[in-house]
């Protein structure tokens, strides 16, 4: 089974020699997972047996589209009102345990890769199931509606069940799992999976409008984000603000894979 980085929780002993690799800069922030510990948790309105670790929320100056949330769920905990904002829509990536996920009265039970898109206005619910703590990744956007473009509907996928996409003239060493047709224009985020297999390469600074979480779900590589050249292994967040350059060189033993958050297909708002 496809196992996937998550927070390790916990506390380092007093021993421990602190981690120094976490930054916060103009353009782009590193946390890496040593960081999101049980004291760095966030409690939810309407979540029962639920910690959140919040990795990304809108900052005026920086990246201010979208919010991504670590979730762990003890059995049996979740919400029945698991968000108060009608406004926004979300995606559900299960790294761990099982869960029971009702969208509009449909329900969906869903283990480790497991993948959900929840629309703007959405009744949906949610409970850990098993004898596990469920750990997800919630990214929630504020859905930008378009007048003659349809909202876009739930649908419910997983890791496993869509092929990824090799980018051009890479021979398949770059690929990205992609849940949404790009050219599907309801959409106006996406949330997909990118991988590189070992020793391939992001091989130019990409510089684009979009904002980017990325959370490494498993291998390790050096990451171009801005200026510097940073480590990055399973459990580590980056969050980089619109334009900030990005490139990879992925190495380890095994793929180098992340969940990456983008926004898409709209015009950029103006004051």
């Amino acid at each position: 089974m496809t196992r996937y980085a998550f927070a390790p929780g916990g506390l380092p002993p007093q021993s421990a020699r602190m981690d120094e690799r976490a930054v916060f800069t103009e353009a782009y922030a590193f946390l890496p997972a040593s960081t999101m510990r049980d004291i760095t948790t966030s409690a939810l309105p309407f979540w029962d047996a639920t910690r959140a670790w919040v990795i990304a929320r809108p900052m005026s100056g920086f990246s201010e589209t979208f919010s991504h949330y670590l979730m762990e769920v003890a059995p049996g905990g979740g919400s029945d009102r698991p968000d108060t904002d009608p406004g926004v829509q979300g995606v559900i990536f299960v790294s761990d345990g099982r869960i029971a996920l009702t969208i509009d009265g449909t329900a969906y039970d869903l283990g480790p890769g497991g993948y959900a898109y929840l629309p703007a206005g959405a009744r949906w619910s949610l409970r850990a199931t098993g004898d596990d703590p469920a750990k997800f990744h919630w990214v929630r956007k504020r859905y930008q509606a378009v007048d003659g473009i349809d909202a876009p509907d739930a649908f419910v996928t997983s890791d496993e069940a869509v092929d990824p996409v090799a980018m051009p003239d890479t021979n398949g060493r770059w690929a990205t799992t992609r849940f949404v047709d790009p050219a599907d224009l309801r959409h106006d985020m996406h949330v997909n999976i990118v991988t590189l297999k070992p020793g391939a390469v992001i091989p130019f600074p990409e510089t684009h409008v979009m904002e980017h979480g990325l959370y490494v779900l498993a291998g390790k590589a050096a990451y171009k984000l801005n200026r510097d050249w940073v480590e990055v292994e399973g459990g580590d967040f980056m969050w980089l603000r619109a334009f900030c350059p990005q490139a990879c060189y992925a190495g380890g033993d095994g793929p180098f894979r992340y969940l990456l958050y983008k926004d898409v297909n709209r015009h950029a708002p103006l004051p």
